[in-house]
């Protein structure tokens, strides 16, 4: 037999095979058992989802030798010769093609003859909303007083196109979108009859390729066949279907999660070099901050299951990499790149709208994290470190949300430790400019005294906050990428970095020759020793641990918190907020030079 594409060689035969319509299925099924079967029906939805192949399965179930009967038996002659489309008492029309009242009139002539071989005429008329007026007003007596042995079967993707007199004599049957957990459950099927080698995140693209058509997705699993035979690699599917690599979509959202400008735009960057397109990107973009909002708000893995179509794994990530970000978080990125979605349909600059909304995304969550959640409460230091440090690394979006930006003096970090220790509520103005005064002050080069002594032994000590801040203030083009990673340690004078599977981009960049060897100069400067840098790839055997990036936000964090707890202690403050009725909303450190002011 000569080749069959997949959506005919496995189209349903019985109401049992037909995959994601069950509200039309068991209606149709109990109609035809009861024998209540209407003279004409009328089928709508959009491609590919099952309204012709349903069609003829209700005229089996009503020519079967057997029947009429809800469960065809698909070995008859009768069912054998609709199934092939050469049944005589089955007449399939072209709804596009036959459109005049001449067309019309010649069905009109026909219904009065009687069933040849089974014991109804059906006739199934596809796309139906292209007949015109007249042609619908010559149907209009016929079908609502056809002969005993006639049923009309109209098919449409547009149903605003029917005129109301043809929908007031049919029974509507509304088919929806088939959801994709179905869709991928049904080419897993197929791979398997076939003996094909398909990822599952392959089933996932093409599932969200097809939007919500079997047949498209049947046509495009038949189409990475034919580019890649029996065992289909994932990225050559993405560059057949033209989609978005993943890794890219969860590069930008980690840049923008973790407040770095520099590697959203590098992202973006990236994307174009690629030849992707923007509108995709985005629409993407938009869709990856809608999973996260969805599960932030609903913690029950049961119902998140029910509003977002993903595997149980990536449903797992996604409630974790949700706890990084408040709601009313997600929903500002949210709009931000909606509009951006909009926009980008009428500029005739599409990369000057996704950079500048990149880089307004960063902005909004620098600003949303430099204001305290609940002023008007002393909240724990230690619920962001625990958010933190406890969020896996291997979940790209597991970024702590509610970090504050860094501030332009390097770390702070130590000294705010120290102060969290020892308040000195009678001197709140004078301990905050010496913290800022210490740090700054700090040296950028401390060589370890083993080094010293032992010019010969491998360097076995880093301060790597020092290294972090010299990055930062020497180098900033790479610094956010830098803090994407994970220090992991030094050992025998190497420095190991490592970083996540997904941030794919930011390894890219510290691999390049000379980003690392400028690190290995700063830690080389610090040790007073030659040091080596090694990037590497976390596995699924290393524990999970924060990133820099997480670290330091967490650090800041709690130093913002300890900032506002001194201040509400302080007494002029307390003073002050008595007397006004008012209530801190924000604490700065003063410069040193303002202290006697």
């Amino acid at each position: 037999m000569d080749y069959q594409v997949s959506a005919r060689k496995y189209r349903p035969g019985t109401f049992d095979d037909v995959i994601g319509q069950s509200h039309v299925v068991q209606t149709l099924m109990n109609a035809v058992a009861t024998k209540r079967i209407a003279h004409a029906y009328l089928f709508s939805g959009t491609r590919g989802v099952g309204k012709t192949t349903v069609a003829r399965i209700l005229a089996k179930a009503l020519n079967c030798e057997q029947g009429p009967t809800d469960h065809p038996c698909n070995t008859c002659v009768n069912c054998q010769e609709i199934a092939q489309g050469t049944s005589v008492d089955v007449i399939e029309i072209d709804g596009a093609s036959n459109t005049s009242v001449d067309d019309v009139r010649e069905i009109r002539e026909n219904v009065k003859f009687t069933p040849f071989r089974g014991q109804f005429r059906v006739y199934i008329i596809d796309e139906v909303h292209m007949l015109s007026n007249s042609a619908f007003n010559a149907l209009l007596k016929t079908l609502e007083e056809p002969p005993a042995h006639v049923v009309f079967i109209f098919a449409t993707t547009e149903i605003h196109k029917i005129p109301a007199t043809i929908l007031s004599r049919c029974q509507h049957y509304n088919f929806r979108r088939i959801a994709r957990t179905d869709i991928i459950e049904r080419l897993r099927h197929v791979a398997a009859l076939d003996t094909l080698t398909i990822e599952d995140r392959s089933f996932t693209a093409l599932a969200r390729a097809s939007e919500g058509s079997m047949r498209d997705a049947l046509s495009l699993l038949d189409q990475a066949v034919a580019f890649g035979g029996k065992t289909v690699n994932h990225a050559d599917l993405e560059v057949l279907l033209g989609a978005v690599p993943q890794e890219l979509v969860q590069g930008m959202l980690q840049a923008v999660l973790t407040q770095n400008s520099p590697a959203a735009l590098a992202v973006l960057a990236l994307l174009l070099d690629q030849g992707h397109d923007l509108k995709a990107f985005c629409a993407e973009l938009v869709e990856s901050l809608r999973n996260l909002l969805i599960a932030s708000v609903v913690p029950d893995h049961t119902q998140l299951r029910g509003l977002i179509e993903a595997s149980d794994e990536d449903l797992r990530q996604l409630a974790v990499a949700a706890q990084s970000l408040a709601p009313e978080q997600l929903q500002d990125l949210l709009t931000i790149f909606s509009q951006a979605e909009d926009s980008l349909r009428l500029s005739a600059h599409p990369r000057f709208v996704m950079e500048t909304a990149a880089v307004r995304a960063t902005r909004l969550l620098q600003a949303n994290a430099s204001a305290p959640t609940r002023p008007a409460q002393a909240p724990s230091t230690q619920k962001p470190l625990t958010r933190s440090e406890t969020a896996p690394a291997p979940v790209p979006l597991s970024s702590s949300a509610t970090a504050a930006p860094r501030q332009p003096v390097p770390a702070t970090t130590k000294p705010a430790a120290s102060t969290a220790q020892a308040p000195r509520p009678d001197t709140q103005g004078q301990t905050r400019a010496a913290t800022i005064g210490t740090a700054a002050a700090r040296p950028t080069a401390a060589p370890a005294p083993s080094s010293a002594t032992q010019p010969d032994s491998p360097v076995k000590s880093l301060n790597w906050e020092l290294v972090q801040d010299d990055v930062s203030a020497s180098f900033p083009n790479i610094a956010p990428f830098l803090e994407a990673g994970r220090f992991l340690g030094l050992e025998n004078s190497q420095v190991t970095i490592a970083f996540a599977k997904q941030a794919s981009v930011a390894r890219a960049m510290l691999e390049k020759p000379d980003n690392l060897n400028t690190l290995s100069a700063l830690c080389e400067r610090h040790c007073g020793r030659p040091v080596r840098v090694r990037i590497v790839e976390l596995t699924e055997a290393d524990p999970p641990g924060p990133t820099m990036a997480q670290v330091r936000a967490a650090k800041e964090q709690d130093q913002r918190l300890v900032l506002f707890q001194q201040a509400r202690e302080h007494p002029v403050v307390k003073q002050a907020l008595e007397i006004f009725g008012a209530d801190l909303t924000d604490v700065r450190p003063v410069a040193q030079k303002e202290t006697g002011q």
